[in-house]
């Protein structure tokens, strides 16, 4: 089993929606047309009418194939089962080993929290003070590191950050920018796996590994306890899977910490099928919900399992939903309209955690970041590159269908149909750009979920979208 980190690089992709590309083609095509070439509503998105923005518009559009089921139960675990052997950037946590070289702990935080070179603003436009790094490169403490490191194992309480280093201050790019938080790397969710490698000096904060990332998280989002019991969460019997958006716990007196708890999209929670008719919740009758068990932290910071409400109205599943074209659309619409949250930040998500929510939502894993994703052997895909002509680009566009994944440098959009000659995707992104009616490049500001035709889509002033497709992966 492969443990190399997943973590940040200069082109690393999380998903900076659309990042405005500069240099020209090598090979010649024709120019986007311009929107006088096409409906643009008061909204200004080009090519985006009100029925686009209807789920159940693109399922009667995909017709008879809507309801096929792409892989069954069986299909996905094998799918499952070649992405853990085959892709390096995720990992099975219940066989993470019990044992690891300090050195290489050690070089895997110091890779993660590596002191930026250029200049990085706070929320309010100030630089950042170099005595900011000097303070938190003392709190890691790395030379606390022992010579081998013995993994403490346990499970996120609840949606947790991660991040770069163990704080969370965020910082930006750009002096006004506070959309990116560039110390943000990801999230985790209640019942995720993880292990401890290493905690701060004070203990508030600890470097995690987890089945897609290695980062820092708050010590109090997780509790530890031993492997079997975080293996045998994960796959405890019956059980819940989130299919809305989000669910929430009903609120709870007696145990805050378990009150109006958040699990996302394709979180798996156990399911207490043997709970007595008549006993109460904490205080709340079990007849009108789902009773479920949750982790939750001791005061010492050891695992304990609580019992938990979820309302009957929470939109759940005892499977994962079948893989079909109609659920694909229906899942990712679920979330239009959310707010782009790089790195899972803003309690939403960005353009690679919006698409493995919603195939999690049907049992399919993916890895975290676009740059895994849109290369990872586990996956069927065509590969464009800079020798690809416009034709090839165009036919590979022709020949995709409804669940197709299209990968950019750091961005992925889902394809859910086509009309009047376009082909449509839905994605979780900053912005992008058109052609305006007098040919001038037009940049549109979106941070959210959005329905977006493909062809008239810009990246940059001289490049279509088209152009910097790298690869489109199909499920199936």
């Amino acid at each position: 089993m492969s443990l190399r980190p997943t973590l940040p690089l200069p082109a690393r992709a999380l998903c900076i929606a659309l990042l405005l590309a500069t240099g020209a083609l090598a090979h010649a095509r024709a120019p986007t047309p311009s929107t006088a070439d096409l409906a643009t509503p008061a909204h200004g998105i080009v090519g985006v009418a009100d029925r686009h923005l209807d789920p159940e518009y693109w399922v009667r559009q995909a017709g008879a194939d809507a309801d096929r089921v792409h892989l069954d139960r069986a299909a996905i675990k094998t799918q499952n089962a070649r992405l853990l052997a085959e892709d390096d950037s995720v990992r099975d946590m219940a066989a993470f080993p019990g044992e690891l070289d300090g050195a290489e702990v050690r070089a895997w935080i110091e890779a993660l929290s590596e002191r930026p070179s250029a200049d990085r603003y706070d929320v309010h436009g100030a630089p950042v003070e170099p005595a900011f790094f000097d303070t938190l490169e003392r709190e890691m403490a790395l030379d606390a590191i022992p010579a081998r490191v013995q993994p403490r194992f346990g499970l996120a309480v609840e949606r947790a950050d991660l991040r770069a280093f163990p704080t969370t201050r965020r910082i930006f790019s750009t002096a006004g920018d506070v959309d990116i938080d560039r110390l943000q790397e990801s999230g985790l969710f209640p019942g995720d796996a993880l292990a401890v490698l290493h905690t701060t000096a004070d203990g508030s904060w600890s470097f995690v590994a987890s089945d897609r990332y290695l980062a820092w998280m708050e010590t109090s989002r997780l509790a530890t306890g031993t492997r079997e019991q975080m293996a045998a969460y994960r796959t405890r019997t019956p059980s819940l899977l989130v299919t809305g958006a989000t669910a929430r716990t009903v609120f709870n007196p007696v145990r805050p910490d378990i009150s109006e708890l958040q699990l996302d999209m394709g979180v798996r929670v156990p399911l207490l099928e043997d709970w007595p008719a008549q006993d109460q919740v904490h205080g709340q009758h079990p007849a009108f919900g789902h009773v479920i068990e949750l982790p939750a932290r001791r005061g010492d910071g050891s695992l304990e399992f609580v019992p938990a409400l979820l309302p009957r109205t929470a939109e759940v599943s005892a499977e994962p939903l079948p893989l079909t074209p109609a659920n694909l659309i229906r899942q990712g619409f679920r979330f239009l309209g959310e707010r782009y949250g790089w790195g899972h930040s803003f309690n939403a998500r960005d353009c690679s955690g919006f698409v493995s929510e919603i195939y999690r939502s049907m049992g399919v894993q993916m890895p975290r970041n676009t740059r895994d994703q849109a290369v990872s052997p586990a996956f069927d895909k065509t590969v464009l590159t800079a020798d690809s002509t416009r034709d090839e680009r165009l036919a590979a566009v022709a020949d995709m269908q409804v669940g197709d994944l299209i990968y950019i440098p750091g961005h992925v959009m889902m394809m859910i149909g086509r009309d009047d000659g376009m082909t449509y995707v839905i994605h979780d992104t900053s912005g992008t750009g058109y052609r305006g009616a007098d040919g001038g490049y037009v940049r549109m500001s979106l941070s959210g979920v959005v329905v977006t035709a493909l062809e008239p889509m810009m990246s940059g002033r001289d490049t279509d979208t088209i152009d910097r497709i790298t690869s489109i992966v199909r499920i199936r």
